[in-house]
């Protein structure tokens, strides 16, 4: 290695290791183990490089809110998790030009969102899927609201919590978030969500067209199907007659985020014929 490889070399470990949104690790948005900083050593003239995973970007304006996708993290009514869902069967170590991972897993992954053909198979067999959504409705300005910690989302909830006519995207943070069930891998029942009265006191009473929740169903699990109908049903019927929508996102990452308004942006996969699909989902200040 020549002196002025070394040289910038040695440049390049200094500014990575000033980057600002390194430090930006925080209980909720915890650096992960070993990747803190980059590993800038210098060994028998190679340089050793570890990635950094970040959870907040543009030095505290971009909050990355989707979950990173694990083996351990929970599948709906299993005490299993996820599982392995990602395979390497060409890799540069058995010869081949390139490493080529593949994959499987449910559409209702982590975060994801639901298409209205997830409870209504009518609407699946006509093509109610993710790649109908409407992307407008995914990206904008929304409000960032806590929930009450001991109750689901019912209708008493909705009215308390105020939501000014005019608002499109409501992301309701719960207990869920609290109890960090995201992080476990045994799915647990007893999580908070929207009970058939709240669902039907929000499509009544708002204008809200998105919403988010922090566990992988929208829905309490008391009130399951009958709640998403409530949902998914006025979506259709709304699309139909003046191309209004109501989105449902679910497994959103919400730990610490301040409440108030920020610019949401969620894109799912384009998967034609499928009723959900993982999906990536930022907010910025």
């Amino acid at each position: 290695m020549t002196l002025k490889t070394l040289y910038l070399l040695l440049l390049l470990c200094a500014y990575v290791l000033t980057i600002p949104t390194l430090s930006l690790a925080t209980a909720a948005y915890p650096t992960v183990p070993g990747t803190d900083a980059a590993d800038c050593s210098l060994s028998d003239g190679h340089i050793s490089l570890t990635p950094t995973r970040r959870e907040v970007y543009g030095n505290g304006r971009i909050f990355d809110i989707s979950h990173r996708l694990r083996t351990d993290m929970p599948a709906f009514d299993s005490s299993e998790g996820v599982g392995q869902f990602l395979w390497l069967p060409k890799s540069m170590k058995n010869g081949s030009i390139a490493n080529s991972s593949e994959m499987k897993l449910p559409a209702h992954t982590g975060t994801h969102v639901d298409a209205p053909g997830h409870v209504f198979d009518h609407y699946f067999d006509a093509g109610f899927d993710v790649d109908t959504l409407d992307l407008e409705v995914l990206n904008g300005p929304g409000l960032l609201v806590d929930v009450p910690r001991d109750k689901n989302i019912t209708a008493e909830v909705m009215k308390s919590l105020n939501i000014p006519k005019g608002v499109r995207r409501v992301l309701f943070r719960t207990v869920n978030t609290d109890k960090r069930l995201m992080f476990k891998k045994e799915f647990d029942s007893s999580y908070t969500g929207f009970m058939r009265d709240g669902a039907k006191w929000l499509v009544e009473n708002t204008d809200v067209k998105l919403v988010g929740v922090d566990y992988l169903s929208v829905a309490a699990y008391d009130d399951l199907i009958p709640a998403h109908l409530v949902f998914l049903e006025g979506r259709v019927r709304k699309s139909l007659m003046n191309h209004a929508e109501i989105i449902l996102v679910e497994g959103l990452k919400l730990d610490d985020i301040q409440l108030g308004i920020y610019s949401i942006h969620c894109l799912p996969l384009r998967l034609k014929g499928a009723e959900g699909s993982p999906i990536r989902c930022i907010l910025i200040k």
